[in-house]
């Protein structure tokens, strides 16, 4: 099995938090708070916050300031990756700036949405933030979000950067990732939730998985055998889990698993417009999945 070579700190399981909300609309901290120091005791590698899972589109700056601080201090010493983004320079600039006044462990930097530039001017984009940073970046490539795709050769011209350390995969492409974690010089973290076991048993480094705020331990433990190349017992924890995760991500995210969530008394099931929450019969069959999970060892 293929190995990364890259920084050990981008690996393993990586949690990119919902934000609750209270009933009037706030950032309800304290749910945000508990839910962190709970995931902390499973055994998750680190934390996500602002992400596309956390609504971070819908949240002010200081909003958005706010949730990191609570994730920082709630996170048990555990490293945290904040997402940083946007379409104009001095605005994603400023913001960088903010985050890393922070301790955090790095940012999640997605290409500039709507814009869609050329392969040139992303190598631009990305060098002109890792230039900034003090902290390391991992890209976030995810063309059905973004626009436009990182294509190999521009991710493989970015890795030779000092402080581009690590990917979020969600660009579809098997030989992409494949040549991605050959080459080694980048963490590879994958984020499709439902491709977490193809990408592992590849070699990939970890993930960054929205449906692992349930059910943690196992995707904890799914890792772990992937790493240790024990695909048998691997593929056996995984069969049963596929399903479920799949019916997270059947409406659009965060809805499914903060309705999970809401259900397990953890934070009120609330999300901003135009997002909506999960329906009816979509609760109905995640609850028949998390009865059948539940059920087995």
């Amino acid at each position: 099995m293929l190995v990364s070579s890259a920084s050990p700190l981008f690996c393993g399981l990586w949690i990119p938090l919902v934000t609750p909300f209270t009933a009037d609309d706030r950032v309800d901290h304290a749910a945000l708070a508990a839910l962190v120091r709970g995931l902390a005791g499973l055994g998750v590698a680190g934390f996500v916050a602002c992400g596309s899972t956390g609504e971070a589109a819908a949240l002010t700056a200081e909003e958005q300031l706010a949730v990191l601080d609570t994730t920082l201090a709630a996170a048990q010493g555990l490293p945290v990756l904040m997402g940083v983004g946007g379409y104009r320079l001095p605005g994603v600039l400023a913001q960088l700036e903010a985050v890393c006044t922070r301790p955090v462990a790095g940012v999640l930097v997605a290409a500039p949405f709507y814009i869609r530039p050329s392969q040139q001017g992303l190598l631009g984009w990305f060098r002109t933030l890792a230039d900034t940073s003090p902290v390391p970046l991992v890209l976030y490539d995810i063309p059905y979000r973004t626009g436009v795709e990182l294509r190999l050769d521009t991710l493989l011209a970015l890795a030779a950067h000092p402080r581009i350390q690590g990917i979020k995969d969600c660009g579809g492409d098997a030989g992409k990732t494949a040549a991605l974690i050959a080459d080694g010089r980048l963490a590879v973290l994958a984020g499709e939730d439902a491709q977490v076991f193809g990408h592992l048993a590849m070699g990939a480094a970890g993930a960054i998985t929205a449906s692992a705020h349930r059910h943690t331990e196992r995707f904890v433990r799914l890792i772990d055998l992937l790493r240790a190349g024990a695909l048998a017992e691997a593929r056996a924890l995984w069969q049963p889990l596929l399903p479920w995760v799949q019916a997270v991500f059947a409406e659009p995210n965060p809805g499914p698993i903060k309705a999970l969530l809401a259900d397990a008394g953890e934070m009120g099931d609330r999300l901003r417009a135009p997002l909506t929450a999960a329906s009816p019969a979509l609760r109905q069959r995640l609850r028949a999945l998390e009865d059948g999970l539940l059920s087995r060892p």
